[in-house]
């Protein structure tokens, strides 16, 4: 299938193509392929197709749905997709003006991908690609058959253009956030002596879902235990309960961690979560439009360094978006294997950031806070707020 649309009803590229092209001006960079599902997504003005949303693999193939761009030339744009997708263009059109539904297997994707290089006559051009989202099947398909073309890395142009978060992208992370809190509030109300850690995971799986959210994880731990897996293990009385859990709502992730505790907190876990929010309102303190990124890490690091729960406490803080780990990059290899490149660049109104402090007390367990921050001209605005101190469980 090769299908324009019709002139005259040539659709609003959904994404700043200006900044776009000014990115791959400065990396060098002709044409796009994208090749992941979050990047054509983003593209794509937001959609995603249903029956791949959980899998990629089909047959002896997988899906891999290509979005080319060229630099100045939205109307050069295509979108190859798989067959099935012709339906959804016909009940809400993409915006790219060529489309090619009609692919089953990387194979097809990549060949009509070099036959739209080609019919554009880009095929000697400097062709931005995702490395770790590009098959190498399909990598050597197209390189082999564009020659002439010298291949870039355009993961980090793509990361930059996601970073300014639209207000119809801030309005999904936030409903996202506040549903997941919501969710977990819920369920460890539910929980009582002797519920199990599978137990716990399946009802906020059910109360995510009916929220309209798309579970992905709970990282659940009971008692003194760090060990955040699934398993059998039974809540008592007097324990606490961490849950930390990822969300999506429309492809936007949300991801928090609350705590519990079945009866009341005494004193020391009153004084516990106490500290690790004291860490939180450091970091929050240095977050505005314009502060270097690495302000707020360098303040909660500060104020827990001071903290009596320092040995057994850490800090972090990363952005998040489309996926769990996304520009602004605060911190190097912390926990995630990346450069800390944004720590001394300004944050910028619209980034997101997920702000955790986490205890690994060894005897009371596992006692966390992980936070969601929009970045606002004067500040911050907090997604999923709710929830922050000791949640009762068996109420």
């Amino acid at each position: 299938m090769n299908d324009q649309t019709a002139a005259g009803e040539r659709l609003a590229v959904p994404f700043d193509a200006e900044r776009l092209d000014r990115l791959m001006d400065e990396a060098g960079i002709d044409v796009l392929l994208t090749t992941s599902k979050h990047n054509a997504q983003y593209l794509l003005g937001g959609y995603r197709f249903i029956f791949f949303v959980a899998m990629d693999a089909i047959g002896h193939s997988r899906y891999l749905p290509i979005v080319a761009y060229e630099k100045g030339r939205p109307d050069h744009s295509a979108y190859i997709a798989n067959r099935m997708e012709g339906g959804e263009h016909a009940n809400r059109p993409f915006w790219p003006p060529t489309l090619h539904a009609s692919c089953w297997n990387t194979a097809e994707a990549s060949d009509l991908a070099v036959a739209h290089v080609k019919k554009i006559g880009k095929e000697n051009a400097r062709i931005g690609i995702e490395p770790g989202f590009m098959p190498i099947d399909a990598y050597h398909r197209i390189t082999s058959n564009l020659k002439g073309a010298t291949f870039v890395d355009a993961t980090g142009v793509l990361e930059r253009l996601r970073a300014i978060k639209s207000p119809s992208e801030l309005a999904k992370l936030k409903h996202a956030s506040e549903m997941i809190t919501d969710a977990m509030q819920a369920t460890i109300s539910v929980a009582r002596e002797g519920s199990t850690k599978a137990e716990i995971i399946e009802h906020l799986r059910r109360e995510e879902t009916n929220r309209g959210l798309h579970f992905e994880y709970c990282l659940l731990t009971l008692g003194g235990s760090h060990n955040r897996a699934s398993s059998d293990q039974a809540w008592n009385p007097g324990e606490v309960l961490s849950i930390d859990s990822g969300g999506n709502y429309e492809g936007y992730i949300g991801d928090l961690c609350r705590m519990g505790v079945l009866g009341e907190p005494d004193a020391e876990l009153e004084d516990l979560l106490g500290e690790v929010e004291a860490v939180q309102q450091a970091a929050f303190a240095e977050v505005k439009a314009g502060a270097a990124g690495g302000a707020l890490v360098i303040a909660g690091q500060e104020r827990l360094k001071s903290s009596p729960v320092a040995q057994y406490t850490d800090f972090f803080a990363h952005g998040m978006g489309l996926i769990s780990h996304e520009v602004p990059f605060l911190m190097t290899n912390h926990p995630v294997t990346y450069e800390g490149v944004d720590a001394a660049r300004p944050l910028e109104a619209g980034m997101v950031l997920s702000v955790e402090t986490t205890m690994l007390h060894p005897a009371r367990g596992f006692i966390k806070l992980e936070d969601t921050l929009a970045v606002t001209a004067d500040g911050y605005e907090m997604f999923g707020e709710r929830g922050r101190g000791w949640n009762r469980g068996g109420s």
